[in-house]
């Protein structure tokens, strides 16, 4: 689509009433991020109550009409999702607004493709939205969805604010606090009235979407008298909102245990110690999990919006016998949601203990669901999806006219939601807490089979040993095996710290614009046979630069680093000496370099000697300091096996403790910091 026009959604697709809005973009040097918003307008084009206002700090609506799905991992981009059923929408709501902003106000500027697409129920996409004139804006409004007598329909608006999100707030008439932080302030004019949208891209608040459809392009240069304000009750004073992330509290300490010794095991709600087969972790597992989903709303919720599924009553199922030819299936579970008299049923298959999941099954589960009607079939392993590699090979009859969505979820995101629930997001009742709480246990047991991805695969080995003895040419199969299966382990890395500090957790992809990820692997795939390495970046929300992450086959050593930007001002001395206060509790083996403007190597060191001598860091000649590298390196564990092996853990292990003891450790950056230099993997 092209800015200010529109459609109608009921013309894109016959099931449009639940839809997943994505906004994407990406980052050339795989640092930018932005936070999508939602915001629900009556009549007069203004929020109702700024309880119509879904961010970060108010992911969802009570009635399920919207709920911020976050990030995905996606191939060479960032893509943050928004779950809509528009059957559940309020009627006092004429417009929806998806917009997106970017932290301290930095500008979409500097990132690339920026772009909305919409996907319906039975996750095909229907349409597609650019926006290509961004430059000093911090927030933009992509694009509304609005009522038109009885449809809904969808227009392209590209709407750009330089004041952020706080001024994209206020001018929908959300009330921010006044003592909100510099970042989420929106600033006024000496009257008190909102700052104004950002040039060129802005458009008047009051114009309605009716008024566009009859307007000719361009749609800035027309504007429109604004309706008459929709009538409400009497409300209480409104509540003034923070737009600044809000601080969470992690939960209290547990009280003393009252056990003798430790001998004596306190009772769980779901016991994994006696569980002896495959079979028998399948069939638990399953059952655990949906009986959670169903008695625990919001984890219910959270795992099945993104698979187009209403927000609506939901029941589970295991063991269903459904007819298929002369034989009938039973799918590990059934998954049915309802909602002003429709259902949504989805078809589940489990594997757990790291056993594939196969073809041939989930083929017959697909040509069920497509025979009855149902909307989904969801797969669930230790095994972790990736764009381009599918886990499973199915053929689509493309001639019927229902479709069903092949959907897959890893014991590791599982995990990752509950996490986000409990520590971070909260639960509306406190023994849905504990519920969550007993299934995380469950999980995470020696015995229950959900430890997420835990194998290198069976090209691990081979590809090792052509390294060692450099028999390993480009073009192996066996290279890009190995490359994917690191790729789903920084993948699962990334859920694990990200439910664990409650923060967008993500791995940054580099590659031209355009490769698809095929031709990316296997371009990484002739760089490991060539250098023996692998290599991968991290980037944590609020994070000062990207953790990169590399394991050098050859040595057998696992290197974690991190650039941070040198401060704009200030003398180079006390630049080196505040660096060391900040590392005061780092490991003494860390590594510390000067990066210099060019490729001149800096000095270097280890914590331990630069400490007492902070001044050896500084360059002899009058080379200028643009940053400097932090790095710890650790040997790697070397053995497969069909348990989770020592190399998996030792990279969990390393990334834990360079986060823990050095990352915690240095200032975030402000708004006036420039961007940290050479970005990828520290060079060995």
């Amino acid at each position: 689509m092209i800015k200010g026009a529109n459609v109608g959604l009921s013309a894109l697709s016959e099931n449009a009433e639940s839809i997943v809005v994505s906004l994407g973009w990406s980052s050339p040097d795989g640092d930018g991020d932005a936070d999508v918003s939602v915001l629900l307008l009556g009549k007069s084009g203004k929020v109702r109550s700024n309880e119509d206002f879904f961010f970060y700090n108010n992911p969802a609506a009570a009635d399920g009409s919207v709920q911020l799905l976050g990030q995905t991992p996606s191939e060479n981009v960032n893509e943050d999702r928004i779950q809509l059923d528009l059957s559940a929408v309020p009627t006092g709501v004429r417009r929806i607004v998806v917009s997106a902003s970017r932290h301290q106000r930095a500008e979409f500027g500097k990132l690339e493709d920026l772009r909305l697409t919409l996907s319906d129920a039975d996750g095909e996409g229907i349409l597609g939205f650019s926006i290509t004139d961004a430059k000093t804006e911090s927030a933009f409004v992509f694009g509304e969805i609005y009522r038109r007598e009885d449809e809904w329909k969808f227009r392209a608006v590209g709407q750009g604010y330089d004041t952020g999100l706080a001024g994209l707030a206020t001018d929908f008439g959300i009330e921010i606090d006044e003592d909100d932080d510099q970042e989420a302030d929106a600033p006024t004019s000496s009257a008190g009235t909102p700052a104004q949208p950002s040039g060129t891209s802005a458009v008047p608040s009051p114009r309605t979407p009716e008024t566009a459809e009859t307007a000719a392009p361009p749609v800035e240069q027309v504007s429109a008298p604004a309706p008459p304000t929709e009538t409400l009750p009497p409300a209480a004073p409104a509540r003034r909102l923070r737009t600044a992330k809000r601080k969470v509290t992690l939960p209290k300490e547990p009280k003393k245990s009252l056990a003798e010794n430790d001998t004596w095991r306190g009772a769980r709600l779901f016991p994994a110690a006696s569980l002896k087969s495959d079979r028998e972790r399948e069939a638990r597992a399953t059952s655990v999990l949906l009986s959670v989903m169903a008695q625990v709303p919001e984890f219910g919720r959270r795992l099945t919006a993104g698979f187009g599924a209403p927000s609506g009553r939901m029941e589970t199922f295991t063991e269903v016998s459904l007819p298929h030819g002369e034989t009938p299936k039973r799918p590990d579970g059934v998954i049915r949601v309802e909602r002003a008299g429709r259902l949504w049923t989805a078809l589940v298959e489990t594997k757990t203990n790291g056993n594939p999941l196969k073809d041939e099954q989930i083929q017959d589960y697909m040509d069920i669901a497509a025979r009855r009607g149902y909307e989904a079939v969801i797969t669930l392993s230790n095994d972790v999806a990736l764009e381009g590699s599918p886990l499973v090979n199915v053929k689509i009859d493309g001639r019927r006219k229902h479709k069903v969505a092949l959907r897959h979820l890893s014991w590791a995101e599982v995990a990752h939601q509950a996490h986000m629930l409990i520590r971070h997001e909260g639960v509306r009742q406190e023994p849905h807490a504990w519920l969550l709480q007993e299934f995380l246990h469950y999980l995470q047991h020696e015995n229950s089979g959900c430890h997420g991805f835990q194998n290198m695969g069976p090209a691990w080995v081979p590809v090792r040993k052509g390294i060692d003895e450099e028999t390993l040419c480009q073009g192996d199969e066996r290279a890009t095996q190995v490359v994917e299966s690191w790729e789903r382990l920084i993948r699962q890395v990334c859920l694990r710290l990200g439910g664990e500090l409650g923060d967008k957790v993500m791995p940054v992809q580099r590659a031209k614009r355009g490769t698809d990820p095929q031709s990316r692997r296997s371009e990484l795939a002739d760089r490991l046979c060539q250098d023996g390495r692998l290599s991968a970046e991290i980037r944590i929300g609020g994070m000062v630069g990207v953790l990169a992450v590399t394991a050098d086959l050859r040595t057998g050593r696992l290197r974690t680093s991190i650039d941070i930007p040198a401060p704009e001002q200030g003398y180079p001395l006390t630049w080196v000496k505040r660096l060391m206060r900040q590392l005061s509790e780092a490991p003494a083996d860390l590594h510390v370099q000067t990066l210099l403007d060019g490729s001149v190597a800096g000095p270097r060191g280890t914590l331990e000697k630069l400490r007492p001598e902070p001044g050896a860091l500084l360059p002899k000649e009058s080379a200028q300091i643009t940053g400097f590298r932090l790095s710890l390196s650790k040997s790697m564990g070397s053995t497969r096996g069909n348990a989770e092996s020592s190399f998996i853990r030792s990279v969990d292990a390393a990334v834990d403790r360079f986060h823990s003891t050095v990352v915690t450790h240095l200032a975030k950056p402000g708004p006036s910091r420039q961007k940290a230099p050479g970005a990828g993997p520290a060079p060995h």
